[in-house]
């Protein structure tokens, strides 16, 4: 990370900040619709491709649930920082690079990379996602 990243938050928020995206990765491979929900701020945002808008923590789980049920299932996901952006002492912005593994796939396929904008906010000493936001690599 840049020094600018270590000039406004310590070494322990800096490894939580770059922890949250692992913690996604792993309540995805789960399927655990929670665990991903509890990664937000109670009134956290999702924005994903399709006018996809959820509102709050609740609205993620139940979009995740049924995600995970169905056209999500047996999926995983990836995601690989790129950047992280001070913004202040209690908040950070991340972005990455990724996206959805099918069944059996190693690597994200090109329809499926995307890069994404991660908001944290400090919130009782957790670092919780306030508004994710991603984009296809390449639109079609």
């Amino acid at each position: 990370m840049s020094d600018a990243a270590t000039a406004v938050i310590d070494d322990a928020d800096l490894a939580a900040v770059t922890s949250v995206p692992q913690r996604i990765i792993e309540a995805w491979a789960k399927h655990d619709a929670d665990a991903f929900a509890a990664a937000f701020t109670e009134d956290g945002t999702l924005i994903l491709p399709g006018d996809i808008f959820l509102r709050g923590r609740e609205e993620v789980r139940g979009f995740m649930a049924a995600a995970f049920a169905g056209p999500y299932q047996g999926t995983r996901v990836t995601g690989t920082p790129l950047a992280l952006k001070p913004l202040g002492e209690s908040v950070v912005l991340v972005l990455t690079q990724g996206g959805v593994l099918a069944p059996g796939e190693e690597a994200v396929s090109a329809e499926r990379a995307i890069r994404a904008s991660w908001l944290l906010a400090k919130q009782d000493g957790e670092w919780l996602i306030t508004a994710y936001q991603n984009t296809p690599v390449k639109a079609s």
